[in-house]
């Protein structure tokens, strides 16, 4: 890096969200959850250049927290990841594909699905890409507290990877511990547990609503 290159205060690192012009668009695959896109996209004096892409719907993740003898502990599952051949300790998420949904509808409903788990309080924890260079893939990690149970007869008959999968509660101190042993992975649990203990340390004064505005997922601008 350049000794001459700009210095800038941390208040003025805010990502410039500005899409270049596209002047051609085809999908070379299309998947059962994504597609595979190639842009030609105009980069103005540097030319136009083509890019491949996974165009992706988004998702949300869940740090659910509940409070045992003054100590914070969340809320864990264990699912099969195939493309990478682990069974990664993550936090319940998924996709944004249901219409007209609003995310933190869908991150309820994934709490519910996936952890039997029913939210009374929720806030935006923190947005992130997924991997920008190649996947359009926006992401939202909400907590959630002030949880309850989901009766029996109204839990979700989980399939596939979901079948029979682990569900855990560990202290929060320690899965903070665990990230920084480089034991977990999975990036959405990383960045919510490495979050929201951050958070916890300035007593939760960098909450957003859980209706705050996502203008990194297009479907939400």
């Amino acid at each position: 890096m350049s000794m001459d290159a700009q210095v800038l205060r941390g208040v003025d690192l805010i990502d410039r969200l500005e899409r270049r012009p596209v002047l051609d668009t085809a999908v070379l695959f299309e998947g059962m959850v994504w597609d595979v896109r190639r842009d030609t996209v105009d980069l103005g004096e540097a030319g136009t250049v083509r890019r491949e892409y996974v165009d992706h719907p988004g998702a949300v993740s869940i740090v659910a927290l509940r409070e045992v003898k003054d100590h914070h502990q969340v809320c864990l599952i264990q699912q099969y990841r195939h493309p990478v051949g682990a069974f990664e300790w993550e936090l319940p998420a998924g996709l944004l594909d249901v219409a007209g949904e609003p995310p933190w509808l869908g991150a309820a409903r994934e709490l519910h699905e996936e952890a039997d788990l029913i939210a009374g309080r929720w806030h935006v924890l923190i947005d992130y890409f997924g991997s920008p260079g190649g996947i359009s893939e926006a992401l939202r990690v909400f907590l959630a507290r002030d949880l309850t149970g989901v009766r029996h007869d109204e839990r979700f008959t989980r399939e596939g990877e979901e079948h029979g999968m682990p569900v855990c509660w560990v202290d929060l101190d320690e899965a903070h511990e665990a990230v920084l042993a480089g034991q977990l992975h999975n990036p959405s649990a990383v960045i919510g547990i490495l979050s929201a203990h951050a958070a916890r340390a300035r007593d939760w004064a960098t909450l957003r609503p859980h209706d705050a505005p996502w203008p990194e997922h297009p479907k939400y601008r």
